[in-house]
């Protein structure tokens, strides 16, 4: 199945992108975010430098401790702890772009997270950034 994704924000327009969902999966849940400097520490107040670590403090920060960045919107897959700490793995499987984790660490780009998987067990994601 071919997947074509196009989304804004009020400051940018992502491009039009054409891919393949990953073998065997199917989109479960996608949602877009802004990586606000709050997502750019963890809680112990220590600089995060891994783009897989700001998307999983960005997702504890909405769902664990209500802090949201003008631009969040919600999820119910990673509202899940355990489905949080899987996210280092999931990204492994999916995909991203170095241009796009770098956006990711040096933070203040809206990202658009798509969760792929089988049922509600997520395998993958794949991570696009419009800056």
């Amino acid at each position: 199945m071919l997947v074509i994704t196009a989304w804004t924000t009020n400051t940018a327009v992502a491009q039009s992108i054409t891919r393949s969902e990953p073998a065997g999966e199917e989109l479960i849940e996608s949602y877009v975010a802004h990586i606000g400097r709050r997502d750019l520490f963890n809680s112990n107040g220590a600089r995060l430098t891994e783009p897989w670590q700001i998307l999983r403090q960005d997702r504890a920060n909405f769902h664990r401790f209500g802090v949201k960045d003008a631009g969040d919107e919600g999820d119910s897959f990673f509202g899940n702890a355990n489905n949080r700490a899987a996210l280092e793995n999931m990204l492994r499987n999916g995909s991203i772009s170095a241009q796009a984790a770098r956006d990711i660490v040096r933070g203040g780009a809206m990202v658009l997270v798509e969760i792929y998987g089988r049922g509600n067990v997520g395998r993958s994601v794949v991570v696009t950034v419009a800056r």
